[in-house]
């Protein structure tokens, strides 16, 4: 069996351009017999038979190297020469031990070079046969390209106390130049390690001296680099992307993470995972595959809305390259707004979410973008039944930076043409998407970054009524290293939501309503290694709102409607926060954070005021009292703890817990449980209070067959204190006193997460099971709704089941399926019909008393890639998918009808027949 080439003492490529080492003549035996048309590893069996040499070498480098010589009394040195004249490889003999290394970049030097282990006077240089290039902290750091190079780090002169020193340094890809998130940087002997933040940066205290220093990580080739440790010092890694199937990526990318990291009730998503996803319409969708998470809900068929253990829409924080997207759907919910060819990576914070994050109670979905290559031009998309998409990127200033844009849009009107029903017939939708990120690297230690998005999306229903909202986006992030322990980000954001309804069926009330929020935010981020055992993350953020919570204009000059205006609301909400992980020992492992946020409600508003110790309405008001210009006139501020353990019980299990509590001052209204574009927010205020969620998880995680098997299990209990609810017919949209109409609830969520995950092999996936309970009560000296009992949430669905599978048939062809069951969401119904005093009047039952049918679909894809050929004008894929395989009739509304004097429910099913689509991508 052919050997694998191992570094011996000072090998690899020492000296760049060494010349072979003399091979002593007399002592060689020599070689003779007929080679010709034999692969190399075949080569070396014969040769080793015939002589004491033994030949070390990586199978892979070799394969396609075929032997074509005939010899006689041919003694090895010259035979060698003949066998790599025409190639690129190199090989070297040591003598000593009889054994040949071959080496596709530069020979191994087998001899201690010239003066290493000379003493050199301070400011003197190393002597001219000494070729090694020192990285250290006072010149500018070395890119880490090659296996094959020693690099050394830090300064010959002196030695560290300790005999430890400090590696930093950044891990990106060789093609796109991107920074690798969660990479694995470690040494096997001592097994020390570290992953690579979402910034790509790693910080490691590893031993003075020679050491092999591993990279693995999700959407990269696993790789070393050698290395010789002097003192403190950097080297930044370039590694190549992995081109090869899912399955590899996935296991070098989550190989024992789940155990060792400190992180629980986190989940991360490559891109090539999510494209794997079968999804409706054919259309890749990052948000479909989060719901397919434990513990994450999908809210409806057809909506990317989604509840995290038992939390309502509004309690997830969604994140794009740090700005914040307010509504990340298109087409009423079918539709992500992100564009797959911007998004490098997504992760998703459930519990333990890290000091830095704010502002939401239930979850972070921190949704990275990709930045483009900083080698070559490139172009990438795809075309599918309903939308198509293009993606272009390149360098910028002979690679110092990078520029990557894209643009998505539907066109989706000939389906509905296609609909029998003659509403949809008569109706239009159409969305685009525009997005741009720009890199650039003033030197190693300052960059900048910068992000665009904006979107829109239009209907028209029935002729009629005219929907329309826009999302707008962007971010500013400039990196700061200020030595090889401590780096910050300077991160500058501004979102924008707004939309607008038009109505013009009856041209005497014909209308527009607009509504619109506006949010800028500024924050610092700060990472300092204080000790290898030490790490300290702090920062401080500064967020203003600014709504519009709706204007009514009549629309034509015949509307009779007068104009209805709704006082503006503005606030601030900073915060500052502090986190330290500390390493008790090799196996326990505890971080401390604190965040405390502060909240200031602003002028100019006018507030009612109301008699007290009774339920608030327009008859019980009192009085009202006018506030100026940036006036405060409600405030809140508190402590936000966060607390999380480790214990490594084994190699492959661990136990953790966490707490963290969480603050959350801006609300989302909204009369129906899925995201709807006609969803308005709502500021905290001084009788709308914020709510504070108060969350405790225990986690056991076990990894089999050598980490390409993870199963784990995870616990959580959360209360919610001044959950927001609503009084029975509240009124949500031009309401100038919604105080009238809201009431500060609380609830309570709890539940339990079991995963099983298999990484690596022809079939790869996972199965979740997931057992939630979310409950809601209010019961206050004014107000109670069903007695003053729990009641189940809108997002209360107890039993959830996911399967998500992949099978490759081969490099070219694989099949993925997605299954999912869950309980019918709760509602509330209509039970009869009265009258009184003439009036009409409807009889409802307990609030979220019953449930909808349960939800079960299946959707199944084929994906069919080109062929691998690296040297072809572009890469192609086709994508065939089934969207609902089993054409179940899962409900997306219910609705009720009286039919001959009796109340009847019916269910609206959007995707009630199976949906086959195609979509082609390219990539150029």
């Amino acid at each position: 069996m052919p050997r694998f080439y191992f570094v011996v003492f000072l090998a690899a490529g020492l000296l760049a351009g060494s010349a072979l080492p003399t091979l002593a003549q007399q002592n060689n035996p020599t070689i003779s017999g007929d080679f010709r048309g034999i692969r190399f590893e075949e080569f070396a069996r014969r040769v080793e038979a015939q002589t004491p040499y033994r030949f070390y070498f990586k199978t892979a480098t070799l394969d396609t190297v075929t032997v074509h010589v005939q010899v006689d009394n041919l003694r090895l040195l010259a035979l060698l020469s003949q066998v790599f004249s025409h190639t690129s490889l190199q090989f070297a003999i040591d003598e000593a031990t009889n054994r040949v290394f071959v080496t596709p970049e530069r020979p191994l030097q087998t001899q201690v070079p010239k003066g290493v282990f000379q003493t050199l006077p301070p400011g003197a240089a190393p002597a001219p046969d000494l070729a090694i290039a020192p990285v250290r902290p006072s010149g500018p750091p070395a890119t880490g390209t090659s296996e094959f190079r020693v690099y050394e780090i830090g300064p010959r002169q002196a030695t560290p106390a300790g005999g430890r020193a400090t590696l930093t340094g950044t891990v990106r890809t060789g093609g796109a130049t991107a920074p690798v998130l969660g990479a694995a940087v470690f040494i096997d002997s001592p097994n020390i390690g570290t992953a690579t933040d979402k910034l790509g940066n790693y910080s490691l205290t590893i031993p003075v001296g020679r050491h092999n220093l591993n990279i693995r990580g999700l959407g990269i080739r696993s790789t070393r680099r050698q290395l010789w440790v002097h003192g403190d010092g950097r080297l930044d890694l370039e590694v190549l992307a992995d081109v090869t199937s899912l399955t590899e990526v996935v296991v070098q990318g989550q190989k024992d993470r789940n155990v060792r990291s400190m992180q629980m009730g986190v989940q991360k998503l490559d891109i090539k995972q999510i494209k794997q996803i079968p999804t409706v319409f054919g259309e890749s969708d990052l948000l479909r595959v989060v719901t397919a998470l434990p513990g994450v809900k999908t809210i409806g068929e057809g909506s990317t809305g989604f509840s995290v253990r038992g939390g309502g829409t509004d309690q997830n924080l969604v994140l794009f390259n740090g700005a914040t997207i307010y509504n990340p759907a298109h087409l009423f919910g079918f539709f992500s707004a992100f564009n797959p060819d911007m998004v490098q990576s997504v992760e998703l914070y459930k519990s333990a979410i890290p000091a830095r994050y704010g502002g939401r109670l239930a979850s972070v979905l921190d949704i990275v973008g990709r930045e483009g290559s900083r080698k070559k031009f490139g172009a990438s998309g795809g075309i599918g039944l309903l939308t198509s998409r293009l993606a272009l990127e390149g360098p910028l200033a002979k690679g110092k930076g990078s520029f990557l844009v894209s643009g998505r849009t539907s066109y989706s009107d000939w389906l509905l043409k296609k609909v029998p029903s003659p509403t949809l017939k008569n109706s239009a939708a159409s969305f685009y998407d525009l997005s741009a990120y720009l890199t650039y690297d003033f030197n190693p230690h300052n960059s900048l970054s910068a992000t665009g998005y904006l979107s829109h999306d239009r209907f028209r229903l029935a002729s009629d009524t005219v929907y329309e909202y826009r999302n707008a986006a962007a971010s500013l992030k400039w990196k700061h290293d200020f030595n090889d322990k401590f780096y910050g980000t300077l991160l500058g954001t501004t979102s924008h939501y707004d939309f607008n309804l038009a109505t013009t069926r009856n041209e005497f009330s014909a209308s527009t309503f607009a509504y619109s929020l506006n949010q800028s935010s500024v924050q610092a981020d700060l990472s300092y290694l204080v000790h290898p055992k030490h790490t300290l993350d702090f920062g401080a953020s500064s967020l203003l709102y600014n709504t519009a919570p709706g204007d009514q204009l009549p629309a034509g000059d015949k509307s009779l409607l007068l104009p209805t205006n709704i006082q503006h609301e503005r606030a601030l909400e900073s915060a500052v926060y502090a986190s330290e992980r500390f390493d008790v020992s090799p196996r326990f492992s505890v971080q401390a954070g604190l965040r405390y946020s502060f909240y200031q409600a602003l002028g100019p508003r006018t507030v009612s005021e109301y008699i007290p110790g009774i339920s608030r309405s327009v008859s019980t008001i009192t009085g009202t009292t006018t506030y100026g210009q940036n006036q405060v006139f409600a405030h809140y501020n508190g402590p936000e703890w966060r607390l999380s353990g480790k214990f490594e019980l084994t190699d492959n299990s661990s136990v953790k817990v966490s707490y963290n509590r969480m603050r959350q001052y801006i609300h989302q209204l909204s009369n129906t449980t899925v995201v709807s574009p006609t969803d308005t927010w709502k500021l905290s205020d001084g009788y709308i209070r914020p709510q504070v969620g108060d969350q405790v998880s225990l986690g056991y995680y076990r990894n089999f067959k050598r980490n390409t098997i993870e199963f784990s299990v995870e616990t959580y209990y959360k209360k919610i204190h001044d959950f927001l609810d609503y009084k029975s017919g509240a009124v949500l949209l031009l309401n100038p006193r919604l105080e009238t109409d809201l009431v500060n609830a609380e609830g309570k969520a709890y539940g339990v997460e079991v995963l099983l995950r298999k990484n690596t092999g022809k079939i790869n996936g996972w199965l979740s099971y997931t057992y939630a309970r979310s409950l809601v009560q209010v019961s206050t000296a004014t107000d109670v709704v069903n007695g003053g009992a729990w009641y189940a949430s809108n997002y209360d669905k107890p039993h959830d089941v996911t399967l998500v599978g992949n099978y490759r048939f081969s490099q070219r062809f694989s099949a993925s399926l997605n299954m999912n069951y869950s309980t019918g969401r709760p509602i509330t119904l209509p039970l009869a019909k009265y009258y009184i005093d003439n009036a009409l009047r409807v009889y409802y039952s307990d609030r979220n008393a019953y449930r909808v049918p349960d939800y079960y679909r299946m959707d199944f894809a084929l994906n069919i890639e080109g062929s691998h050929k690296i040297h072809k004008l572009a890469h192609s894929s086709w994508t065939i998918s089934i969207y609902n395989v089993t054409g179940r009739r899962n409900p997306y509304s219910v609705y009720f009808q009286t039919v001959n004097g009796q109340l009847k429910g019916y269910k609206l099913s959007i995707f009630g027949e199976p949906i086959p689509t195609v979509t082609y991508n390219f990539r150029f």
